[in-house]
């Protein structure tokens, strides 16, 4: 493979020539892992037990956090973290994930799915972090090692042999402050996301019960039963095979309500060409999955508002008069009352809801503009929300990007001059 000038082939792909290529174990004091056992450990307070859950992003996450009285003498000084020790876990489904510690922890520990390195040189931590995170060059090397295994899983010998690029220290620092400013602005993204998710979802509390009203409206709210003011039907065909991002139709398979769909649908993903014995939407109709292996999916409720789109197998269309029930008001509602839901869920190793028993969904209604009137603010603060959800997986698509370009030595942050003075 033919190089540019001023670079060359290694381990780990084309890199500047001064740049150079060590293997982790090499640039360790030493790595380990932890231990089983720990679970009996486990205790209210303490130091923080840190397992694969904790490990995202390339920083320690503890939302969900473990505490444990450690066992005394060599097991429990040897799974001790310390500043600036580097994280991967080994095993299970999170295999490749990578952290370092950035602060000091006080006391805290590794579960049996973590293997620990511990740098000669401290400092390298941010960026051998950086260079082994999922999305960069150097975690490839992860999911080679994996090839051919039955079930993933790393040892310690594969966590020496990977190939680490090292620029000079003053390009390393410019590299990882750089991606460091991306996750910054992340952050801010996401806490703002998070911020306007609980207004809309403080919105929806107040508005979809009538606990606040808007101006200009007064009227009483009527307890209705959804089997009392809809009739139900169901979806039909349209495999996963059949869709076809080419296809003619607009289409949406039952699984897409899962993740892909808001409470309400004016743009239609999927496509497909199978028009044989379908069934289509009319405007207005409210759409929930009616089976899954966890029941919390089935809580899932949008409107669709657009007519004769095709509605795969396993989708259970409500369908009203719009002049009587706004589909995206009661959509929202179904999403408030979850738990209602769940109430009408059967099954135990597949669950599943039938338009029989949510006939006897019970929820409050106002008049017809009330609803317009409701839906029109919680949808704007949806589309606010999901604008910001927009932006942040943009800025991590440029980080991807980022990434490659400045961990491979392609765009260059301090002159090749300056980077080796």
């Amino acid at each position: 493979m033919e190089v540019r000038p001023g670079y060359k082939q290694t381990e780990v792909g084309a890199i500047p020539e001064k740049w150079e290529v060590k293997p982790l174990g090499k640039l360790s004091e030493f790595v380990t892992s932890g231990s089983r056992g720990w679970a009996k450990h486990y205790s209210d307070t303490g130091p923080v037990f840190v397992r694969s859950q904790n490990i995202r992003d390339g920083r320690l996450d503890f939302t969900d956090q473990q505490c444990v009285t450690p066992p005394a003498g060599s097991e429990g000084n040897r799974t001790r973290l310390n500043r600036h020790d580097l994280l991967i876990t080994i095993t299970g489904n999170s295999v490749g994930n990578v952290a370092w510690v950035e602060r000091d922890l006080r006391e805290a520990y590794i579960s049996q799915h973590i293997g620990l390195v511990r740098l000669s040189e401290p400092s390298l931590a941010e960026y051998v972090c950086l260079f082994l995170s999922p999305g960069s060059p150097g975690n490839r090397q992860i999911w080679a090692s994996q090839t051919g295994q039955s079930k993933p899983g790393l040892n310690l010998k594969n966590l020496q042999d990977f190939w680490v690029a090292l620029p000079s220290p003053p390009e390393r620092c410019a590299i990882a402050t750089t991606l460091r400013d991306v996750d910054a602005l992340l952050d801010t993204l996401g806490r703002l996301i998070a911020k306007k998710r609980d207004l809309q979802q403080g919105a929806m509390q107040e508005l979809l019960t009538g606990a606040k009203r808007l101006a200009g409206f007064d009227g009483d709210w009527n307890v209705k039963q959804l089997g009392g003011v809809a009739s139900f039907h169901k979806g039909r065909g349209l495999a996963k095979s059949d869709l076809d991002p080419f296809g003619l139709e607009p289409c949406i398979h039952y699984g897409e309500l899962f993740t892909k769909y808001p409470a309400s649908i004016r743009d239609v993903i999927g496509r497909t060409n199978n028009q044989a014995g379908v069934f289509r939407s009319v405007a207005n109709d409210v759409l929930m999955p009616t089976s899954d292996v966890t029941p919390n999916g089935l809580g899932t409720a949008s409107c669709i508002l657009q007519n004769d789109v095709i509605l795969g197998g396993d989708i259970l269309v409500i369908r009203s008069d719009r002049n009587l029930v706004d589909g995206s008001f009661l959509s929202y509602v179904i999403r408030l009352l979850r738990a209602q839901v769940m109430q009408l869920v059967t099954g135990t190793t597949v669950y599943h809801l039938y338009g029989t028993d949510l006939k006897q969904f019970t929820f409050s209604m106002p008049s017809i503009e009330e609803q317009n009137a409701i839906v029109r603010i919680i949808d704007d603060m949806a589309e606010d929300v999901a604008a910001l959800e927009e932006e942040s997986a943009k800025v991590r698509q440029l980080k991807q990007g980022l990434m490659h370009e400045l961990l491979t030595g392609k765009t260059r942050l301090v002159s090749h001059e300056a980077s080796h003075a």
